[in-house]
């Protein structure tokens, strides 16, 4: 049997606590995978949706009310599902305010993520999503271009900027493998959770990262790339629009074993 709860506020919510919410998109969140009621990065998570709040609401909640909340909702889940966490305000879209905002947060509780194994096919499509740096809802683009790219025959879409830089993907952080470094593209992204995960368990482990503008040309077989999100840390892409990359099994393998060593963070 599936997996479908969802809390507003730390309560179950209603058909009345949704329905404002179901064409709402000044909204943003974070999502995560509960393994045995834990979950890796979570001082990341927290930090995501305090900034985010800020940004967009001009205030945040404290983290040990999100973080309660967060914990309230997995108390009666199995120990292993997906969490999304949502925070939005009153008043909402297209409403001014005058004074503070109420943010609201809602929960769902849904089943383990089973991610695809790979390796995977990128289109590549120009996009900037705006306001890359916030994980915030209503982005059709991103749904748009994965379908064109199922049309054209690829597995998902891969993006560049109006420089014509590799940056991300629909749902994914990208990362490249020339066998004596980690690579992360340099352009606007999402810094997305997992990345964040990597990029300090691997320093700790004191593998080489660098950052550099990557066009499609730089491309090449002498290359291994992969993306993450919160459902793995890698899966190897072979192909990203007509260049076919490199193995990745040795940088999968390493982004694995450094996830790995992130301790996991009762809820």
């Amino acid at each position: 049997m599936s997996i479908s709860h969802t809390y507003f506020n730390g309560q179950p919510a209603t058909a009345d606590d949704l329905a404002p919410l179901a064409f709402a998109g000044y909204a943003h969140f974070t999502a995560m995978q509960v393994r045995d009621r834990a979950v890796r990065g979570l001082d990341l998570h927290l930090d995501r949706l305090r900034e985010a709040s800020d940004e967009l609401f001009g205030r945040h909640l404290p983290d040990e009310r999100i973080r309660g909340l967060l914990s309230s909702a997995v108390r009666s889940a199995p120990p292993e599902v997906s969490l999304t966490c949502f925070l939005g305000s009153r008043p909402g879209e297209f409403m001014r305010t005058d004074g503070p905002v109420e943010i609201d947060v809602l929960i769902r509780v849904t089943d383990p993520a089973a991610p695809p194994t790979g390796p995977l096919t990128l289109d590549v499509v120009p996009h900037e999503r705006h306001l890359p740096h916030i994980k915030h809802v209503g982005e059709v683009a991103k749904t748009q271009l994965l379908r064109r790219a199922n049309a054209r025959g690829f597995d998902d879409a891969a993006f560049t900027d109006a420089s014509g830089h590799l940056s991300e993907a629909t749902i994914w952080n990208i990362a490249f493998w020339d066998g004596r470094s980690v690579i992360w593209p340099e352009a606007a992204v999402l810094p997305g959770i997992t990345m964040r995960i990597l990029k300090r368990r691997l320093a700790a482990r004191g593998v080489d990262q660098l950052t550099r503008a990557i066009r499609v040309p730089d491309l090449s077989e002498g290359l291994a790339g992969v993306v993450m999100n919160s459902w793995s840390p890698g899966i190897p892409v072979a192909r990203i629009g007509e260049q076919a990359l490199g193995a990745a099994d040795e940088l999968v393998s390493l982004l694995h074993q450094a996830y790995a060593s992130e301790p996991p963070v009762a809820l």
